[in-house]
């Protein structure tokens, strides 16, 4: 079996780099995984990915890829629907083609983030900005191309998370430097979701996808094409999390000259930037859940806040704070 992983440099991609070398480096000589990053493969040019996808032939896509810089695309429209579009796009339609299975991921920025209840998979996007409007657009591509398709192994699945944190630079990582520099900090509470654990989520996604049998050969699941959201159980707001975070990392050992109690609550408002965000990103993970449940894997997703500390942990055990 081949598997192509799209985005290697990122958070998620180095989080599927860690899992598989875990699970089956040097074990199951048949399974080849290829990963690929912009160096290997600009996603803008998509001549060059419909080229990686021929020579390769990959029975698995991974696309942990993704025009991320939130503001920057409200300059960039084009680059961002390049990558978070036109490039899903050309995979889908491979995979569709091909019999593959496709995983896309996309975000909670498809939504408008008005009301307080948790989003299911079928209610109605209403993106408020570039970047979101261009994820919603790789939403629908990959839909499209995976209609009307005659070869019964051809699938896809599009996780929809949020808030992703992982190897790489991110909102955890900078309230913990931002800690060390300042005594005080403002951090908006009226903005809520769940913060999402790079490895929980690539590790999942394995499950989902991957079966190892008996004999030790791995395959491919079969699971209902569609839309899932993955994100770890519970709430909380960037406040909170900036709290988590920091009290975490002073238990651990880390010396700061910000405690948890200065870090102040504010409103979004008070924090003006250039593209709008959902203010409610919650999103309902049972559909994913009842369909691990259904391919007998463990469907009780762990709390935002262990997974946290987790990280933070770690990132003070290796001296990362």
């Amino acid at each position: 079996m081949k598997i192509l992983v799209i985005g290697k440099d990122g958070q998620l991609g180095k989080a599927f780099q860690k899992q598989f070398g875990k699970r089956f480096q040097g074990k199951h000589p048949s399974l080849e995984i290829r990963y690929i990053g912009r160096q290997e493969c600009d996603l803008a040019s998509l001549n060059a990915l419909e080229k990686l996808l021929q020579e390769f032939q990959p029975s698995l896509i991974i696309n942990a890829a993704a025009y991320t810089a939130v503001d920057k695309a409200e300059q960039e429209p084009d680059l961002a629907f390049a990558i978070n579009a036109s490039a899903p796009e050309v995979m889908a339609l491979y995979a569709a083609s091909h019999g593959a299975t496709f995983l896309h991921y996309s975000t909670d920025y498809v939504f408008d983030g008005s009301g307080a209840d948790f989003y299911s998979e079928n209610q109605p996007v209403n993106p408020l900005g570039v970047y979101g409007k261009s994820k919603a657009a790789g939403e629908l591509a990959v839909e499209a191309a995976f209609q009307d398709v005659d070869n019964s192994k051809a699938r896809y699945a599009i996780f929809r998370t949020s808030w992703v944190y992982g190897n790489g630079g991110n909102f955890i990582r900078t309230i913990l430097r931002l800690a060390k520099e300042r005594s005080e900090l403002k951090v908006i509470a009226d903005q809520f979701g769940a913060p999402t654990s790079a490895e929980w989520l690539a590790e999942t996604s394995i499950n989902f996808l991957l079966e190892l049998a008996p004999d030790s050969k791995v395959s491919l699941r079969e699971f209902p094409s569609g839309i899932y959201h993955a994100v770890p159980a519970g709430e909380t707001n960037w406040h909170g999390l900036a709290c988590a975070a920091v009290a975490t990392a002073k238990l651990s050992g880390a010396s700061f000259l910000l405690d948890a109690a200065n870090i102040k609550a504010i409103p979004a408002a008070e924090y003006p930037l250039p593209a709008p965000r959902p203010m409610n990103s919650r999103m309902s993970t049972q559909k994913l859940q009842k369909a691990l449940d259904a391919l007998g894997l463990v469907s009780k997703f762990p709390d935002w806040e262990g997974l946290v500390r987790e990280y933070v942990i770690e990132l003070a055990k290796n001296k990362l704070i």
